[in-house]
């Protein structure tokens, strides 16, 4: 079986969300088949920035799609045509409108925040992940759903058949996020262990940025840590410390490497992820997997990636997410509770599983 992979997401300088789930996925389907031929495409400079597509098994070959525009629509959709494929897998929202007839095609999603948050995603996001994207998803063989939630919503606002669409959770690098206090990594971000509250994630008005942040207005003594490159429509989240008068109580540090965020996580007294609506919040399982304790929304997938590991809140309510902060700092055995119930959760979840349960879908599709 040939394999069209789109890394046109994998190798980019600094990976966070489908990035990062795209070259996690390729790096574990690396480990486990050594009988499927791979052809994975990437964009121009791709190769620059990851040194280890030199040192990829022999079944793993990749292709540079010269396009700098219309990369997916025209360039990756020439090469259906082109090239000798039995599956496309798109890990990523977008397959091309037009494939070769009869080229089986597998694509992963991993929300439907601009359905339920329109008005926190730009226009082009809006048609694009809206008209297009429910048309390719009609036309896919298959769907993989990063979350049970993601499949429901597949299924209530697209209409589409749950036997369409597969399940299949993402994982974490167990060989980064595990309990280390790196004490020069902390030291570099200026960082006491236990004295910060953290949140990880893109600066954006989905992430419930502002009810969090006030929420830490009406805890004095209380210092939140936020972790995240800029984001659409994020200016007022920048400015909001300083309007609540609380600027010297949150820390704004940007993109971190995944090598300093096992400290920061250890580090910290609690996650605090209070996101409106996520596909799956993969900083969840990286905060356990560190023994961070964990407090984070009630709806969306949110319970269904925390499990027991976390103390929940109503994410539109600063009330709510203030009883969550004081739980776990101020009530006896909440933390070690947390942190025990995160350890037993993250066990359920790794990239190799995900590998294995992708892979099974790719051979079945191409059966099929």
């Amino acid at each position: 079986m040939v394999i069209g992979f789109d890394g046109s997401r994998a190798f980019v300088s600094t990976r966070t969300g489908t990035e990062n789930y795209s070259y996690q996925l390729l790096k574990a389907l690396a480990k486990i088949d050594k009988n499927n031929e791979y052809v994975i495409y990437l964009r121009p400079n791709s190769s620059g920035t990851s040194p280890e597509i030199l040192h990829w098994p022999k079944n793993f070959s990749f292709v540079t799609i010269n396009f700098p525009r219309l990369w997916t629509q025209l360039g990756l959709a020439l090469h259906t045509f082109t090239d000798k494929l039995d599956v496309l897998f798109v890990p990523a929202h977008t397959l091309p409108l037009l494939c070769k007839p009869g080229l089986k095609t597998v694509v992963t999603v991993h929300d439907l925040g601009s359905e339920y948050l329109p008005d926190m995603h730009q226009f082009k996001q809006k048609l694009y992940l809206g008209f297009i994207q429910k048309y390719q998803l009609q036309t896919a063989s298959k769907i993989i759903a990063v979350s049970k939630a993601t499949k429901m919503d597949l299924i209530k606002k697209r209409g589409l058949d749950p036997k369409k669409i597969e399940v299949i959770y993402e994982g974490y690098d167990k060989q980064k996020f595990r309990v280390d206090i790196l004490v020069n990594s902390l030291k570099h971000f200026n960082l006491v262990p236990k004295s910060y509250f953290l949140f990880v994630g893109t600066v954006q008005p989905r992430k419930n940025l502002e009810r969090l942040i006030k929420a830490f207005s009406r805890q004095p003594d209380d210092y939140l840590v936020i972790v995240g490159q800029k984001g659409w429509l994020s200016d007022e989240i920048y400015n909001l410390p300083k309007k609540q008068g609380i600027e010297d109580k949150v820390k704004f540090l940007g993109y971190v490497s995944d090598e300093d965020m096992p400290a920061i996580y250890t580090g910290a007294i609690a996650l605090t992820f209070p996101s409106l609506f996520e596909g799956f919040g993969l900083p969840i399982l990286e905060a356990q997997a560190c023994g961070c304790p964990v407090l984070t929304s009630n709806l969306s997938s949110m319970p269904e990636v925390a499990g027991k590991g976390a103390v929940y809140v109503n994410p539109t309510s600063v009330e709510d997410i203030i009883r969550g902060i004081r739980e776990i700092g101020e009530i006896d055995g909440t933390r070690d509770r947390l942190v025990k119930e995160g350890f037993k959760n993250v066990k359920k979840f790794s990239w190799e599983k995900c590998a294995r349960e992708t892979l099974d879908v790719l051979e079945e599709t191409c059966k099929g």
